[in-house]
């Protein structure tokens, strides 16, 4: 078959790929904390007809300048997380807390395994547990009581609360936050939440304020780092560059159509 064929189908997977990371980010701009995805690509295998840099002779003085190469098309390698830090929201909701910094915090699943999250949109359960949208347990637990009438969350991680008769806020404990050599490698599972993998290697946690780890802001939430411009303008990109390929599959075919056709 001809191998423009082949070239050009590997072009429309790479761009279906590509189009199909775009929409994920779209569909995720108003997700808290969500971080946008690139997709990546690598070139495939060469057939070498020539090597460059070959004896181009009996001369062991003369080498070929150049190669000829063909290239086999591209392949999607993965979506590489970009970590940058997102807008701030401010909700003024007072179990709403916003990372200023690199950190994640860490949560419980329901086998009890930790998972790590920017979304730091928590709510209280029947116990007064804080916990997740989804119902999460925030590690360290912080429990507050149910009478509290007023809950402050301070840049370094402490929870206080204020109760009944009591004009000073009682200390109920400190949140803490997760920070890896390379979050690009954790492993995203849904639910705004992320596992550790090989890749990122291990966490490191420590209290807000600390090295990387990000100060606390109460009061407000991170959007989602993606920037619908740049989304858009890439679709197009993809769109365009599929139509493309999809032309240089009809050229190809146009050409097997000519000889048949007259030879």
């Amino acid at each position: 078959m001809n191998r423009a064929l082949y070239v050009a189908k590997t072009g429309l997977e790479a761009q279906d790929f590509r189009l199909a990371a775009i929409s994920n980010n779209l569909a995720n701009a108003n997700t808290y904390g969500y971080k946008a995805g690139r997709a990546e690509f690598n070139d495939l295998l060469y057939q070498n007809v020539r090597q460059p840099g070959a004896q181009a002779n009996q001369d062991e003085s003369s080498t070929l300048p150049s190669g000829l190469q063909l290239g086999t098309g591209v392949k999607a390698i993965g979506v590489q997380k970009i970590h940058t830090q997102g807008n701030a929201m401010v909700t003024d909701n007072q179990l709403d807390v916003m990372i200023q910094g690199n950190g994640f915090f860490q949560v419980l699943d329901q086998d009890g395994n930790i998972n790590y999250t920017r979304d730091g949109s928590f709510q209280v359960n029947q116990n007064g547990d804080l916990v997740t949208s989804a119902g999460h347990l925030v590690e360290p637990n912080i429990n507050i009581p149910l009478n509290s009438t007023e809950v402050f969350i301070a840049s370094d991680g402490t929870v206080s609360a204020k109760l009944p008769g009591d004009p000073t806020p009682a200390q109920l404990g400190q949140l803490q936050l997760a920070t890896f050599i390379n979050p690009a490698g954790l492993d995203s599972i849904g639910q705004n939440y992320y596992k550790e993998s090989l890749a990122s290697g291990t966490p490191n946690v420590k209290a807000p304020q600390t090295e990387e780890a990000g100060s606390l802001l109460q009061g407000a939430l991170e959007s989602s780092n993606v920037n619908t411009v740049e989304e858009l303008i890439g679709m197009i990109e993809a769109q365009r560059t599929y139509e493309m390929n999809s032309k240089a599959i009809k050229a190809a075919d146009g050409m097997m159509s000519y000889l048949n056709n007259n030879v």
